[in-house]
């Protein structure tokens, strides 16, 4: 018995190893990626991620989920709007969904685990100042997070971050999330595509 317990322990320790290697990993490829300019414009992060082939929506997942999590270094509009151009209204439409879930998800429970300290790595300190006084309005706060992770242009990916400083349960943050999202994302990609549409018939 004792010899499954070492080992269990061992395994567990492996996993945990590899499974940070490979979040270094993927944030060191988007610091490299945002130096060569990849984020600057639509075309160069859609034609960076089209060289994956297959991969391609897997790679703009990841990217969709590092753009939530490590704030600020890919612009969210770009990531978003990456998504409906190159994979379509549809199939745009649930990448962004998964990937900007997933993304305010960690946030919540990287803020829940390590508290105001790493919040502060992420998130400027006059942003989080002007929304302080929040964190301790109990279901005042729950109510303000719901609408604003209903609305498109809201500071989103800011408040995830402070939800896991709150007393928010996991249960109610990933309910308001997976519910919210979906009005804000379907709107910016009919917009989009009305947008593209309408600039398509005029050229």
């Amino acid at each position: 018995m004792k010899n499954r317990e070492h080992e269990r322990i061992w395994v567990s320790r492996i996993l945990k190893v590899i499974g940070w290697a490979a979040v270094i990993l993927l944030i060191l490829i988007v610091l490299d990626a945002w130096r060569k300019g990849v984020f600057s414009s639509l075309d160069k992060m859609e034609a960076f991620i089209s060289g994956f082939g297959v991969w391609s929506p897997v790679v703009f997942v990841i990217y969709q989920i590092m753009q939530i999590v490590v704030i600020p270094i890919i612009p969210g509009g770009v990531t978003t709007t990456a998504g409906v151009v190159m994979f379509g209204a549809v199939e745009g439409l649930l990448l962004n969904y998964i990937g900007i879930c997933v993304g305010s998800m960690i946030a919540f429970i990287l803020a829940k685990r390590y508290g105001k300290n790493l919040v502060l790595k992420f998130v400027e300190k006059k942003k989080y100042d002007k929304y302080e006084s929040w964190l301790s309005k109990g279901k005042k706060f729950e109510i303000f997070f719901a609408i604003c992770i209903f609305l498109p242009f809201a500071p989103d990916d800011l408040l995830c971050y402070l939800a896991g400083l709150t007393e928010m349960s996991y249960k109610k943050f990933i309910t308001i999330i997976l519910l919210g999202k979906w009005p804000a994302i379907i709107c910016y990609s009919i917009g989009l595509n009305v947008i593209t549409g309408w600039i398509t018939s005029i050229l």
